[in-house]
């Protein structure tokens, strides 16, 4: 019997000293084959061009293919599950963002599916985009002060749209009512053209967008903007005050930020090697010029993982307070 243990034993141990083994060569070999970096939204949209924008350069520095797939659907999380179900062997990358990174499994009423902190192996931040809060043409308000007046005074909550339930541009409004107490009642929309259709005709009074996408419809009037969801001014629109500056929203800290992961376990060897060229890439003058004129504001010096952490910790506290679900 201890004999028929013995070999057992010997037998489970060989298991995973090979598989260590595999695991240190594919790190040392790593990358032998083309890469593929999947985003969770259409050609066009905000992830997708950060995601082009990086492929050619990380291509350079790794020596194989960055091909960028498109899987859309669900807020990324098909996107997601895809990256998190492929080998862990650093050839299959997400270019992430909130939405399916930090707050769909929040919002689910699954609890089985896919954990951002579990499945996913965070290599590095990119950078991040502000939201802005902006009131239609026939919305009486073009500041902080004129927003909580009309708030306060309005019979009924003034409404709020955003790009859907559960988005980040829907945390980012209920982050609004949570910190001030404002009285407003959200109203999903399909994208930024019926956010702007709706304040138009004056079916909503306000919106949350990306502020890259709202400046061309603020500097031609048709939307007016209040305040950007960050601590501090955007440089790409300084003229617009951040909520923050007025007591009432001094907590608003609120972005799109997108990010670069790989599956669970990935080896540490492959995501240092991976961090380390993303981090080099991001200091070329020529991407980070892209980028910033993009909206970006960079981040490749913050840590992800700690970052992750702390926004999954602030999605879950205005998921709670709204009590959010899909």
């Amino acid at each position: 019997m201890d004999t028929m243990i013995l070999k057992k034993v010997r037998t489970v141990v060989s298991v995973h000293v090979l598989a260590l083994s595999s695991m240190a060569a594919w790190a040392q070999d790593y990358p032998w084959k083309a890469i593929t970096l999947v985003v969770g939204y259409p050609a066009g949209g905000s992830v997708d061009l950060v995601a082009r924008a990086i492929a050619p350069g990380l291509s350079r520095r790794l020596g194989q293919p960055v091909n960028v797939e498109n899987i859309p659907g669900t807020s990324g999380a098909l996107a997601a599950a895809r990256v998190a179900l492929a080998e862990p062997d650093g050839h299959t990358l997400l270019l992430g963002s909130p939405a399916e990174v930090g707050i769909n499994h929040l919002v689910s009423r699954r609890r089985d599916g896919y954990n951002p902190l579990k499945d996913s192996t965070p290599i590095g931040l990119i950078g991040s985009q502000p939201l802005v809060l902006v009131a239609g043409r026939k919305t009486p308000v073009a500041s902080i002060e004129e927003f909580l007046r009309a708030t306060a005074e309005a019979p009924a909550p003034m409404r709020y749209a955003s790009s859907g339930m559960g988005t980040p541009l829907h945390l980012a409004g209920e982050t609004i009512r949570q910190q001030s107490g404002v009285r407003m009642a959200h109203v999903p929309s399909r994208g930024a053209g019926a956010m702007l259709a709706n304040l138009d005709s004056g079916d909503v009074d306000f919106a949350v967008m990306v502020l890259s996408s709202a400046l061309p419809h603020i500097k031609d009037g048709k939307v007016k903007a209040i305040g950007v969801t960050k601590l501090e001014r955007s440089a790409a629109a300084p003229q617009i005050p951040a909520l923050a500056e007025n007591a009432r929203f001094k907590g608003v800290d609120a972005g799109v930020w997108f990010g670069l992961l790989g599956p669970g376990k990935l080896p540490p060897a492959t995501t240092t090697r991976l961090r380390e060229d993303l981090q080099q890439l991001l200091k070329a003058p020529e991407l980070r010029k892209t980028l910033e004129a993009a909206g970006l504001t960079m981040m490749e010096g913050t840590d992800f993982v700690p970052f992750l952490q702390a926004e999954i910790q602030k999605f879950r506290r205005v998921v709670e307070f709204a009590n959010i679900r899909n």
